[in-house]
């Protein structure tokens, strides 16, 4: 499908959407806890399906009204086969959930997830007790339990999603488990696993990161729980506030653990204007100026802050690049060529992406298959020259079903 956005005067008010980061591990959690849990907020993208799916499949049953699933926990496979759609957390964070049980159980998904590494739960997998085999270093995967906890080593350098997944597992172990974790990225995201954990009433203590002991024998308590919204999702439309209006967000926690909060600092250096009011956050248009920013903990801004550079006088830079390598494509050079194709230069050098900012041309980039790219393909063209128009722009229902929707209502005057 393809999707043409005009340069816009940008205006409006919309509420985010629900966060899928936390949506997923709240669906994880309420699986593994006995009894009723009721989660509010969700948004019902591709990567949320999915993970209710592998919750059903392994003994859930949820009932679904709007943007709220209630769900009666209890861990009993139900399939053989897990099946993930695309989702890299679905598929890193069920593995080691999956390997709590004695049953062979096979973890798969469809497109890219095919491709993305996996390989690196193998070590700590056997280690704390379970059988473990990858198809070339990823999907599908096969894990027959039960972990037994113990001592094992996490490498964290591709993701942390491999954490997370542990993290959420371990506390059902038969004993304690103390996790050695060398070279995480993504720290925020381990912040968030470990509150949804504690929301449902389990705990983990770490050492700055490096060392995680997670008690065994505990219990999810079911709850009801609110998802708040979507910082990663919300980076666009921030974004295009700032590049061509104004635009106003509901549903963001000023104090929320995701990563993809600090697209406001990246705002904030490149001189938008921003202001909270009474739970509501608005991003304005200023003077527009290059920047630098380190997304090495947040990868996914790089799309939406890509998109915000190429409008801003000067040469901006944005650290982290070698964490787009294993996404829905390599982001980095997805967006070299497509932004490429609007006349915008961006420069790869190791770790650095440096975006030199300019006019930007209409014409059509393809997103890739990439829901990121889709969005900022929005982005960038709210001050373009001309039209621009985005091919395979269905690929959004990954994350933000309702994103070209809700863009279209703050576009209120063409240029």
């Amino acid at each position: 499908m393809m999707k043409s956005v005009r340069p816009s005067t940008v205006s409006g008010a919309l509420a985010a959407p629900g966060s899928k980061s936390y949506a997923q591990r709240a669906i994880a959690a309420a699986l593994l806890a006995k009894g009723r849990s009721v989660l509010h907020g969700l948004t019902w993208c591709d990567d949320v399906r999915a993970a209710l799916g592998v919750a059903r499949a392994l003994g859930a049953t949820a009932d679904v009204t709007g943007s709220t699933a209630t769900l009666d926990g209890g861990f009993a496979p139900r399939s053989a086969e897990l099946h993930c759609g695309e989702a890299g957390l679905g598929l890193r964070m069920f593995t080691p959930i999956a390997a709590l049980h004695d049953q062979d159980l096979t973890i798969t998904g469809e497109g890219s997830l095919l491709t993305r590494p996996v390989d690196m739960l193998a070590g700590p997998l056997v280690a704390l007790g379970a059988q473990f085999s990858a198809t070339n270093g990823c999907a599908p995967v096969r894990v027959r339990g039960p972990l037994q906890g113990g001592r094992a080593e996490v490498d964290g350098s591709i993701s942390s999603q491999m954490l997370t997944g542990l993290l959420l597992a371990l506390p059902l172990a038969a004993n304690d488990t103390c996790l050695q974790v060398r070279d995480l990225k993504s720290k925020p995201y381990i912040d968030m696993t470990l509150a949804v954990m504690a929301d449902f009433g389990v705990t983990a203590e770490h050492t700055d990161f490096r060392e995680f002991r997670i008690p065994g024998r505990q219990s999810y308590q079911p709850r009801e729980y609110h998802v708040e919204g979507d910082w990663s999702g919300a980076a666009c439309l921030l974004a295009a506030g700032a590049i061509g209006g104004t635009v106003s967000l509901t549903g963001l926690s000023p104090a929320s653990a995701q990563a993809d909060r600090e697209v406001l600092l990246a705002l904030e250096r490149c001189g938008a204007r921003i202001a909270w009011q009474n739970h509501v956050l608005t991003v304005a248009k200023g003077g527009l100026r290059a920047f630098e920013f380190d997304a090495t903990n947040c990868p996914d801004l790089f799309p939406a802050l890509a998109a915000l550079a190429a409008h801003c006088t000067g040469s901006t830079v944005l650290r982290g690049a070698s964490r787009l390598a294993h996404k829905e494509s390599d982001r980095a050079s997805v967006l070299q060529e497509q932004f490429g194709r609007l006349g915008v230069c961006i420069e790869l050098d190791g770790d650095a992406m440096t975006i030199r900012g300019g006019p930007v041309a209409d014409g059509e980039i393809d997103a890739c298959n990439d829901h990121r790219i889709a969005m900022a393909g929005a982005t960038i063209a709210v001050a373009a020259a001309g039209p621009v128009a985005i091919q395979d722009t269905e690929c959004v229902a990954k994350s933000y079903p309702g994103f070209f929707a809700d863009f279209a209502q703050l576009l209120a005057k063409p240029h």
